[in-house]
């Protein structure tokens, strides 16, 4: 059975730790369903077979597939945040940092949960048309860190100020997209630590100040004088 309805907060909010841990087990067992079927054959019958309970008790804390769908995505997006947020390494250079930004992406993403992956990359070719408008606020939600990154390397003068701060987050997301599709769709394993350095050595020129490798080039020819001097 699939509602219709949009995305929204929970039907009923659990009272109590039996309740609080039935949501806990309806999130956990969407997460395989929708990871192994897809939103459009994954059911909430089969999600309620699996845990022994009937379709109604799931409609008792979710309206439909598509807030459970959505709840899934949420807690997963809120997962990969939490884990680029405590780790960034913020006295490190920005490109560094973005560095870090795509490693966890990356792994996440691959190794954590496949099925996932290509239930998020199909929503968003399709513009989350069966999620709704949910999604899409739920798509600008993760990109958040990546721009907070781009826009402090504006101020900090690391990164460029000639265009817009969505079209560099386009650009650092869009390969990393291409790399997970081919992933999703061959099978094909990854070096994930050599890929995120691959892709953000292949971004960075893109993406720096035009002066940055100007000034890292008198830097470097400072340090060879004083290096020579020193002889």
């Amino acid at each position: 059975m699939t509602s219709t309805a949009t995305a929204s907060p929970q039907r009923r909010s659990p009272a109590g730790p039996k309740a609080e841990q039935r949501v806990r087990d309806i999130l956990r067992v969407g997460r395989e369903v929708f990871a192994e079927r897809g939103y459009e054959r994954a059911t909430t019958t089969e999600i309620a077979q699996r845990l022994a309970i009937s379709e109604a008790t799931v409609f008792t804390y979710f309206r439909g597939k598509r807030e459970l769908c959505m709840r899934v995505i949420q807690d997963w997006y809120d997962e990969i945040i939490a884990a680029i947020e405590a780790g960034l390494p913020r006295q490190a250079s920005v490109r560094e940092q973005l560095e870090f930004v795509v490693l966890t992406h990356l792994r996440l993403f691959l190794i954590q949960g496949t099925g996932l992956c290509a239930l998020v990359l199909s929503e968003g070719r399709t513009k989350g048309q069966d999620l709704g408008e949910g999604f899409v606020e739920l798509q600008r939600r993760y990109t958040a860190p990546l721009m907070d990154l781009l826009a402090r390397g504006q101020e900090a003068g690391e990164v460029r100020r000639d265009i817009p701060l969505r079209l560099l987050r386009s650009l650092v997301f869009g390969p990393m997209e291409h790399m997970l599709w081919e992933v999703v769709i061959t099978g094909r394993q990854i070096d994930v630590e050599a890929s995120a350095r691959d892709l953000v050595a292949l971004l960075w020129p893109a993406l720096q100040a035009p002066d940055q490798e100007l000034q890292r080039l008198r830097w470097l020819r400072s340090q060879l004088q004083d290096a020579l001097s020193a002889a």
